[in-house]
């Protein structure tokens, strides 16, 4: 048996955060029913049709649910909703703000009515404050939590390559409905989750808003290399080809003279003889880290990397990702069924065999619609 064979969830969600959360619920056994939008559904359906002809971001967030077709403004949806909801465990919701409210189906309308729902609402900036009605963008929350004046380089701000305001906002919204549910098997009684974006992402800027703190000097930007520890970064090595390296202390950095440079005499170099000094200095460092690499590919700078105990990395992109010799090895790609055929994924973290997650199907829009009214005893003639 799954976690959460048995608890139903209903999901009034588009883009990422709520779907991300609500896909992680499903893995682990909950019953999540989608409801979408006649003729269209989640606009995320639209965004790309990389994965065989469907969205990209919709395939990876939407496996194991089931799709409702329902025109939320519509009269008889209320009665829908209504029969739903009696059945529920948890709504979650990240529609506009102030929208599931005009619906009746704020915390308040709802908590009286069935005590034990527990009623999540993902948004930007939170359900008051004077940002409540701003749109929320992944990448404006990125720009507003802080996240972009740490990330690029000293001549450019950059964005995360993925969508991690959504995530953090996802994830967080997925802990506290599992806590929620724990709560509610003492108590009896549903709980309010409220996730702002906003706040997500801030809770994630961890040090360099406390290295910032009482009007300190922010970290600068380093593109992919640490703002305050080096080397620890990119290097190019003789073929071209990148390594990431990392240095954590001054045992480290001796060694990484020692063994990799085949330099012992920089170890004691008053120039780069202490963190802070060697990270002042970086540019004149990379310069010769990268001279002494030349000569080298980078399969043989991490072979000495790798012979010193110094941590490194490949830098690989997408395609090397799904070929990833360790995720191979642990057997960590399944197959799920989607409209457009059999497709790739990836066991949930945590879950250590495909039998410990529900790795169900991605819905086509409206699939399941008759089968849910029918279960209501609702008419499916219309």
């Amino acid at each position: 048996m799954r976690p959460l064979e048995g608890i139903t969830v209903i999901a009034l969600e588009h883009a990422i955060a709520a779907p991300f959360c609500t896909r992680q619920l499903a893995d682990l056994g909950a019953r999540v029913i989608k409801i979408e939008r006649p003729g269209s559904g989640d606009f995320a359906r639209g965004y790309d049709q990389r994965a065989n002809g469907l969205s990209s971001h919709f395939v990876w967030v939407n496996r194991s649910k089931e799709s409702l077709a329902l025109d939320l403004k519509a009269d008889a949806s209320a009665e829908v909703l209504e029969r739903l909801l009696e059945k529920a465990d948890v709504l979650v919701q990240n529609l506009a703000p102030g929208a599931a409210a005009r619906l009746g189906l704020s915390w308040e309308a709802l908590h009286e009515r069935f005590p034990r729902l527990i009623v999540c609402d993902i948004s930007g900036y939170g359900n008051n404050g004077p940002y409540r009605d701003r749109k929320a963008y992944d990448l404006l929350i990125q720009s507003e939590s802080g996240f972009l004046s740490v990330s690029g380089t000293p001549d450019e701000l950059a964005k995360a390559g993925c969508s991690i305001a959504d995530i953090a906002a996802g994830m967080y919204a997925y802990s506290n409905i599992l806590a929620a549910l724990i709560e509610r098997g003492k108590t009896g009684h549903g709980r309010h989750v409220e996730i702002s974006m906003l706040e997500a992402m801030v809770e994630w800027m961890s040090y360099p808003l406390y290295y910032s703190y009482n009007g300190a000097t922010p970290p600068s930007r380093h593109g992919a290399s640490h703002s305050t520890i080096y080397p620890y970064g990119p290097m190019t090595a003789g073929d071209g080809k990148t390594v990431m390296l990392g240095l954590q202390n001054e045992r480290e950095w001796r060694t990484f003279c020692e063994h990799v440079l085949q330099q012992p005499e920089l170890a004691d170099d008053p120039r780069f003889d202490s963190n802070f000094k060697r990270s002042a200095a970086r540019t004149e460092l990379h310069a010769l880290i990268v001279q002494a690499f030349a000569s080298l590919t980078a399969e043989e700078v991490i072979q000495r990397l790798d012979a010193a105990g110094i941590a490194n990395a490949h830098v690989n992109d997408m395609g090397e990702v799904w070929q990833h010799p360790q995720l191979q090895a642990r057997k960590r790609w399944v197959t799920v069924s989607s409209p457009a055929g059999d497709l790739p994924a990836l066991l949930p973290p945590g879950i250590n065999s495909p039998a410990d997650a529900r790795m169900g199907a991605i819905p086509a829009l409206g699939e399941h619609t008759q089968a849910i009214l029918a279960e209501l005893g609702l008419d499916t003639s219309g």
